[in-house]
């Protein structure tokens, strides 16, 4: 019997429907004692001191940015394999994006090419976790680390690491682990999305966490976030309700992507759950495993002794096989119900970014990881009937254009 199988809907119990009510019946709705809240315990659940919840992944990692004193003249490296939140940020801070080809049969950069792009314009490095699994970070702050007799620094942050910044777009690694530590205390900074088909959502949002604890003022940096993200004042509404005056200032001319309250009990309420979310992705995986196992495919590592994912993607590549084999594929999965997706077209491949002067021609390595990757649905409102279902699906389709 033909199933239809959307790729990502989000998970949402009547908990989640109860916390969202109780805002909307309580008269405060937007940045609040609920946000508050939630920031609270994501900076417990990633070992970190404080957090900032905004409006999206984007608005975190472009203020964490601002904040490092990025901008014009500076150079900010990044994977061309990745989506473009990761690099549109770096030009709306007015900085410019060197991309790096992913390693051979990797989806990950070529950390000898990033490594040799370093140089003294260079502040910021983003590695992306893509699919949860959590980036070789060793290797990542080794090569800062070798290169920072040439690092030449322009802000306070800057400064005071002495060396490029490791800024992780976490988008897909909420509750990813590597090397016995949590996502979110490994880069220097990090920036989770909660957008609607994320594991953990609160329809759109976001957080920024950073590592460096006793190094700086923890209060401070939180307060330059709250300004970037409500118009430089100096008071939210909520401050100047709850306060003995409505006077406030305005310090600067910033921007507006604050969290609001309703958004925040979404993802409270998730967050309770968010360990058994976890916990059902990786059966998932495993079952995956298991029935692809003898197929000329690649999948992800996402569970070992040293590390486990966020479980956020299943990849799939068809070994030997093109773009051409790839969309065949897709499209005989869609004809029985299931949706699948593809991640991602590397950056060079859009007009965006053609027009900046990319050419996928210089990233060989991006476009062979693309042109034969396809993502089935992982998602924890799967049941083991409808994973049995894509499995035998897959198989099927396989097996009828093998």
């Amino acid at each position: 019997m033909k199933k239809t199988i959307p790729f990502s809907p989000p998970d949402i119990s009547q908990a989640e429907i109860d916390a969202v009510v109780d805002v909307l019946k309580s008269g405060w709705i937007t940045t609040g004692p609920k946000t508050k809240l939630f920031e609270e315990k994501i900076a417990k659940y990633c070992n970190v001191g404080r957090a900032v919840c905004l409006s999206s992944q984007t608005a975190c990692a472009e203020m964490t940015l601002r904040i490092l004193g990025v901008g014009p003249g500076d150079e900010v490296i990044l994977p061309a394999y990745t989506y473009t939140a990761t690099a549109s940020i770096v030009y709306h801070v007015g900085a410019t994006p060197v991309m790096i080809d992913c390693a051979k049969d990797s989806y990950e950069m070529d950390y000898e090419k990033m490594e040799a792009a370093i140089n003294e314009r260079t502040k910021v490095v983003i590695p992306v976790d893509l699919a949860g699994v959590v980036c070789d970070y060793d290797k990542i702050y080794e090569a800062v680390r070798n290169k920072r007799d040439i690092f030449e620094p322009s802000s306070y942050f800057q400064d005071l690491l002495g060396r490029v910044v490791v800024m992780s777009d976490a988008a897909h690694a909420f509750g990813a682990q590597w090397h016995g530590k949590m996502c979110g205390e490994i880069a220097d900074f990090t920036n989770f999305s909660f957008h609607a088909v994320k594991n953990m959502t609160t329809a759109e949002g976001g957080a920024a966490v950073h590592k460096l604890r006793s190094r700086i003022d923890e209060d401070s940096l939180y307060k330059q976030y709250m300004l970037w993200s409500l118009h430089g004042q100096t008071k939210d509404a909520y401050a100047k309700n709850k306060g003995n005056s409505w006077e406030y200032d305005v310090v600067d001319t910033q921007y507006k992507c604050n969290m609001p309250d309703i958004t925040a009990a979404l993802g409270l309420a998730q967050l309770e759950r968010y360990d058994k979310m976890l916990e059902r992705r990786h059966q998932l995986i495993r079952r995956y495993n298991e029935a692809f196992k003898d197929l000329p495919i690649a999948v992800l590592d996402h569970e070992g002794e040293d590390h486990r994912s966020s479980g956020h993607l299943y990849f799939v590549r068809f070994l030997g096989r093109d773009a051409e084999f790839r969309n065949k594929f897709f499209n005989k999965m869609l004809e029985n119900g299931i949706m699948c997706n593809v991640h991602f077209k590397p950056l060079p491949m859009f007009t965006a970014y053609k027009n900046h002067g990319f050419d996928i021609k210089d990233f060989p390595n991006a476009y062979k990881m693309h042109e034969n990757q396809m993502t089935l649905p992982l998602n924890t409102t799967l049941t083991d009937d409808d994973a049995d279902y894509i499995i035998e699906t897959f198989i099927k389709v396989y097996n009828q254009l093998k």
